[in-house]
């Protein structure tokens, strides 16, 4: 007569042996773990981002004013630190200088120099050269930034943006 062992038998947890039972429930505990924050942690950076840090610039050069962009379309985008900052050119000694950003949606706006106006194409939004509201959905005028021409010696004045 042959005596089969028990199945709590075959595990045998006092020698150290894991057992393939033992073996597949750590595996598949440790598979769902992994699993859980490949998940978890994505959704946890969207809700939470990291901080973006604030440009430590106090001034822009948006180039001379004769610069063939000025000339051809009657303004010019230029970065600001992180940010895009659209340059007007009215006349040959006025400019101004809004944030690109359309505060609508936050789409980059664009000069009509034709209408004498800045537009933002995806939601048509309009605003005079002075970054007032006159058409579309944007809720408030553009932010104002400070412009100065700047003519060093002996060379064109150049056109530097700053905050206003």
């Amino acid at each position: 007569m042959t005596v089969e062992p028990r199945a709590s038998q075959l595990l045998r947890p006092e020698t150290g042996d894991l057992g393939r039972r033992r073996l597949l429930g750590w595996s598949l505990r440790t598979s769902f773990g992994a699993l859980l924050a490949a998940v978890v942690y994505p959704v946890v950076r969207f809700l939470n981002p990291p901080e973006e840090k604030a440009a430590a610039t106090d001034e822009a050069d948006a180039g001379g004013v004769s610069d063939p962009e000025f000339l051809e379309k009657g303004y010019r985008i230029v970065r600001f630190g992180s940010e895009p900052v659209i340059v007007l050119r009215i006349s040959d000694t006025e400019f101004h200088a809004f944030s690109a950003v359309c505060t609508h949606l936050a789409c980059i706006v664009e000069y009509d120099r034709a209408r004498r106006q800045i537009a933002c194409n995806c939601h048509n939004g309009q605003f005079d050269v002075q970054g007032q509201v006159v058409g579309g959905p944007p809720p408030r005028p553009l932010t104002r930034f400070a412009v100065h021409l700047v003519a060093p010696p002996g060379s064109a004045p150049r056109v530097i943006v700053s905050r206003a």
